[in-house]
């Protein structure tokens, strides 16, 4: 069977954001990016699906610009087998991805489709959701364990009161947490024979998607800065600062 692992470009997650002096967006320019974590741990539990000998094939997607084949590239040299990058400028809502993602997996017909549960640039958790209702496929989501079986999956979810076990009837959707598991790091060989490898270039107009977007961002600004805190001499002045100066009792 095929796996189809959606992977997105983002800034690495060990540089600082910094938001533009006008405040449409976050500081790009010279930034180092990566693939997002969450994709990451996607692309590794696929891949650990094959080495299983439970699939044949795992084909890493990417909605983005040129550079996104970098992206593509650290997949593949992570033991992915092809690529498919869909070549979209600027910001691509979740939605538009999820109608990109649903062109892509009737064209290639994979069982199983690994998303990150969220990015880490817009943090949404939405396109494994929405995707898995374009397709009519069952969902599991918050990954942290994924067993593979006869015609089915079984998936471990994360939730608020501690895990939850679905069962899934394939075709599905997964998107991974981050106790999945620990993603490899790609060898120098491997990088190398990633070079090869195949990567087929589309466009959104390709699977009849408009990515126009339908959000507009009115202003990006940083996290109002931490006050420092005071001492108080006993339990009467803290309940006081508590009731009238926080305000939360």
């Amino acid at each position: 069977m095929k796996i189809v692992v959606a992977v997105k470009r983002v800034v690495d997650y060990n540089v600082k954001i910094r938001v533009k002096a006008d405040q449409t967006g976050i500081e790009l320019a010279g930034i180092k990016m990566s693939m997002n974590p969450f994709d990451e741990i996607a692309v590794e539990e696929a891949l650990r699906i094959k080495e299983a000998g439970k699939a044949k094939e795992v084909i890493a997607v990417s909605v983005g610009p040129a550079q996104a084949q970098e992206t593509i590239r650290t997949a593949l040299a992570m033991g992915a087998d092809r690529g498919i990058l869909v070549k979209a400028e600027g910001e691509v809502e979740p939605l538009g991805v999820a109608k990109i993602l649903k062109g892509i997996v009737e064209a290639e017909q994979p069982q199983l489709v690994i998303l990150g549960k969220q990015a880490i640039d817009n943090d949404c958790n939405q396109t494994g959701q929405m995707l898995a209702e374009l397709l009519g496929w069952p969902q599991g989501t918050f990954a942290s364990k994924v067993e593979l079986g006869a015609g089915e999956v079984k998936v471990v979810r994360e939730v608020d009161g501690g895990l939850e076990t679905v069962e899934l009837k394939l075709p599905a959707v997964v998107t991974s947490d981050l106790r999945l598991n620990e993603p490899r790091y790609a060898s120098l060989p491997n990088i190398m024979s990633a070079r090869k490898k195949p990567i087929a270039e589309k466009a959104p107009a390709d699977f009849g998607v408009d990515t126009a977007p339908r959000l507009k961002v009115l202003k990006v600004s940083e996290p109002a800065k931490r006050q420092a805190g005071v001492k108080v001499a006993n339990v009467a002045e803290l309940v006081d600062k508590l009731k009238n100066e926080a305000k939360v009792i």
